[in-house]
């Protein structure tokens, strides 16, 4: 038995971007910052800050582009997947990322959000479905 399985709570760093693939299918990339609090030997405090690539598919890609922005905290699970391709000058390069299964947004949208929305999901979650007439309710992640 394997489990591939990752769950991560933080706030994005940059606006969503969307793309779509040749048949269509749409796909959303951002990245999610955690950070980790402590204090050292010698009595200071530390921080250190991960970066999560994210990858969100289908009609759930649709909504975290239209709902998520810079700042917006999420809640994130999904599966590790790496994998490689070759730059323009011929190197092997690779990337490991969370290919989401579910995002959830999280608490108020932060000040720095800049992609205000008039059917923002954080005062208005139940009223998301009625907003965006082309999902069902099942399709809403939270």
């Amino acid at each position: 038995m394997s489990v591939n399985k990752v769950i991560i709570v933080g706030r994005l760093g940059q606006d969503p971007e969307m793309k779509y693939t040749a048949s269509g299918m749409g796909v959303c990339n951002f990245s999610v910052a955690t950070s980790e609090k402590w204090t050292d030997k010698s009595g200071q405090q530390q921080e250190r800050t991960e970066w999560h690539r994210i990858v969100v598919w289908g009609k759930l890609s649709e909504i975290c582009h239209k709902y998520l922005t810079k700042g917006s905290q999420a809640y994130v699970e999904g599966a590790l997947q790496t994998r490689s391709w070759e730059d323009k000058d011929g190197n092997k390069r690779y990337t490991t990322e969370i290919n989401a299964k579910n995002v959830q947004f999280l608490g108020a949208k932060s000040s720095g959000a800049s992609r205000p929305t008039e059917d923002n999901p954080y005062d208005q979650a139940a009223n998301v479905s009625e907003a965006e007439a082309s999902f069902t309710a099942d399709d809403i992640p939270f």
